[in-house]
């Protein structure tokens, strides 16, 4: 995506705690520490500024908490369907408890393939948009040699799938969404595999409420990854938006 964008913006893309390059948590991973990360990285990257931050699904939901928390030092967002989980209830906690003490009790293995290219193939067939040296690429920056030097395995910690034990209590992310200042542009894929998901979790209103300066637009011919799936595409919105809030 990056391709497409003006050769005159400069970026910086980093890995979460747990993923790619960065080292793994033992214990776990918790929202706050994603907080803390983005707060000390943008310690190293703009001290005295305010930050344009691009970000994508998980990265989009901790990006707007953050500019809530933070307002004095984001400068826009521009956020790929990071919008919300379902709220929960109370009574939904021994079951929450319950699902993350098996999950921590079970011996860890991350997914794993003979080679490379044999992801490659296998994201592919996932991911029909994607074109061959697309899914190279991919594969390649998703993946790290095996311990043993006998395949590849996924770079990303498996402990990210642990379910996360706290509830998700809206009322508190809602008021940090309320707090934000910044411009936000929030992009939808219209073929996106987590429509139904959103939805669930009460849709786009209760953002477009909370974020004073609120931008809606839908990306065609894309799905959830659509940076990967329609790169032109995304990288036109996102020019657009940055230029009217420079």
């Amino acid at each position: 995506m990056i391709e497409h964008l003006p050769r005159d913006w400069s970026f910086v893309a980093f890995d979460w705690r747990g993923f790619g390059g960065t080292e793994r948590a033992p214990g776990g991973y918790w929202f706050p520490d994603y907080y803390a990360d983005l707060e000390a990285m943008l310690r190293q990257l703009v001290p005295a500024g305010r930050a344009r931050v691009i970000a994508h699904s998980l990265g989009g939901l901790i990006a707007v908490i953050y500019a809530g928390v933070r307002p004095q030092r984001i400068e826009w967002i521009v956020n790929l369907e990071g919008i919300g989980v379902p709220p929960t209830r109370p009574e939904q906690a021994p079951r929450h408890f319950a699902e993350w003490l098996d999950a921590v009790g079970r011996e860890l293995r991350g997914a794993r393939w003979p080679s490379v290219d044999r992801f490659a193939l296998q994201l592919r067939a996932k991911n029909p948009r994607w074109t061959t040296a697309q899914a190279a690429y991919i594969a390649r920056a998703w993946t790290r040699p095996c311990a043993g030097g006998d395949g590849v395995e996924l770079a990303a910690d498996p402990r990210h799938r642990w379910p996360n034990p706290l509830l998700h209590r809206f009322e508190e992310v809602a008021a940090c969404w309320r707090a934000v200042r910044a411009p936000m542009l929030l992009l939808l894929a219209e073929d996106s595999e987590h429509r139904s998901g959103y939805e669930r979790a009460g849709g786009v209103e209760p953002l477009k409420n909370a974020i004073r300066d609120f931008e809606l637009a839908w990306v065609s011919n894309a799905g959830h990854m659509m940076h990967i799936d329609n790169p032109a595409a995304v990288a036109a919105q996102i020019e657009r938006f940055g230029k009217a809030h420079a």
